[in-house]
């Protein structure tokens, strides 16, 4: 398979994937369960691939400077700082952790 038919059926497949969202029945959308899964859901996945990213290479479980990194982010968010202080916190700890060869 070339590049080019692979992009090709990746956007069909995206193409898909939209027609089928909007041909769902807008009464369907009204339902309580879907709309307490509709503001779950996003927030369940981005705290799985946090936690794959972060914990995992390849198939091994691994705790390192991206694990010392989180635990940053995870005490400046209880302290209420700002999203770029949280993101700064991260960056400086497992850039720190990783200079002292963790």
């Amino acid at each position: 398979m070339n590049t080019w038919t692979a992009v090709a059926v990746t956007a069909l497949g995206c193409y898909a994937v939209k027609l089928a969202g909007l041909l769902v029945p807008a009464g369907a959308l009204e339902r309580p369960l879907v709309r307490r899964l509709a503001a779950l859901l996003p927030v369940a996945l981005l705290a799985a691939l946090t936690a794959q990213q972060t914990f995992s290479d390849g198939r091994v479980l691994v705790l390192d400077a991206r694990a010392a990194g989180l635990a940053a982010a995870a005490v400046a968010l209880f302290l209420r700082a700002p999203f770029l202080v949280i993101v700064a916190a991260a960056v400086v700890v497992t850039a720190g952790v990783r200079a002292m060869g963790g």
